[in-house]
């Protein structure tokens, strides 16, 4: 193996433990989330209120989509992200009104 071919390996195997870390970092930030998300969905029910409040998920997706563009993100693949997760918490939402 040439210095430059193991150099290149090197240089691969760091942005692999990164991308390992920031996946972590993702999936833990996510269980957080839906930690709130579902105590707000037990709140909404035992509140007879509305599972979705589509007023604050617009407002929502507006922010992340600024988020997005100050993070060099697509804004598109943020917005399409949050929707999947609005929908999720939505899911949820209903099954604590059931």
């Amino acid at each position: 193996m040439s210095d430059a071919a193991a150099r290149a390996a090197e240089v691969l195997k760091e942005h692999r433990e990164s991308i390992d870390r920031l996946d972590a970092i993702l999936v833990y930030t996510l269980g957080e989330r839906f930690k709130h998300t579902q105590a707000v969905g037990k709140l909404k029910a035992e509140n007879d209120l509305p599972p979705s409040d589509p007023a604050r998920e617009e407002k929502q997706i507006a922010r992340l989509e600024a988020l997005a563009r100050e993070a060099d993100l697509d804004p598109e693949f943020a917005k399409a992200f949050l929707n999947f997760i609005i929908q999720e918490v939505i899911r949820h939402h209903k099954k604590h009104q059931s």
